[in-house]
């Protein structure tokens, strides 16, 4: 009953803040960029997470960086799970000498240190909200694969694969239509961790200044800005890293539930 009620509250949590996100401009007291009052104002009435650095009011800033920070969590474990499945689908199918260069390749991309190879990517391209998303993606699809390849190789033994074998359906038939739907479950939960994994990834990278770019707003450079008024400003940095905190655990308590749920020996 707990797990059931922690999956709830995540799924609450998230469907919150989608549709804060989608209806920031509706919702916004101002522009996210506008000047609306004096430097790091307190939390008010008239500004209900203050004021930052500039004068601009955080909970438009907030809403809008909802919308950045969500957007390139989703799209970037799109990008992961479309390549990870893709590579791990023909490492288990076929085996053999597509099975070894293909796993091969993915230790050597897993030696790099996601996070340095990510920071390189960054710095020699122009740092912006869609290579931001491009770089997450294809620098996470690793353990997705591994995923893919281990249902596949467990899956293909099995007598109704045999059946469309021996009825002559092409691999391609067989792979999409008769294994990859029941391969679905460790997809669809490691897209739920990886979601989580892809907004700190983006809040890590536009804290050091490499990810979602000013003014453009997210809840990682909105990290960034509050550095030098740690003390003097703290809900500057308090209210931008709850709202990634309630984010990523309501992410992994919903990829959790859903695991519990797929999962046949429950």
């Amino acid at each position: 009953m707990g797990k059931n009620k922690l999956v709830i509250f995540g799924l609450t949590v998230l469907a919150i803040f989608v549709l804060l996100a989608a209806a920031a401009p509706l919702l916004a007291p101002y522009g996210p960029d506008e000047i609306v009052a004096s430097q790091t104002l307190p939390p008010s009435f008239s500004h209900f997470f203050g004021t930052d650095d500039l004068g601009r009011d955080l909970f438009s800033r907030a809403l809008f960086g909802a919308r950045v920070s969500l957007s390139v969590g989703l799209v970037a474990v799109l990008i992961s799970i479309v390549i990870g499945t893709l590579f791990g689908s023909l490492a288990g199918y076929y085996g053999g000498f597509f099975d070894s260069v293909i796993m091969r390749f993915v230790d050597v991309m897993l030696a790099f240190p996601s996070i340095f190879l990510i920071l390189a990517i960054q710095a020699m391209l122009t740092p912006n909200i869609y290579n931001v998303m491009v770089v997450i993606g294809l620098t996470s699809w690793m353990g997705v694969a591994r995923l893919v390849r281990g249902e596949f190789l467990r899956i293909r033994e099995l007598q109704y694969v045999e059946a469309a074998r021996a009825i002559g359906c092409s691999d391609r038939r067989i792979i999409f239509r008769h294994i990859l739907p029941n391969a679905q479950a460790p997809i669809i939960v490691a897209g739920t961790l990886g979601m989580a994994g892809a907004i700190l990834t983006e809040s890590a990278l536009s804290f050091l200044g490499l990810g979602v770019q000013p003014p453009m707003a997210s809840w990682g450079n909105m990290l960034m800005d509050s550095q030098a008024y740690m003390f003097d400003a703290p809900w500057l940095a308090i209210i931008p890293g709850l709202l990634i905190l309630v984010t990523v655990l309501s992410l992994y308590f919903v990829g959790e539930g859903i695991r519990e749920k797929l999962d046949v020996r429950q």
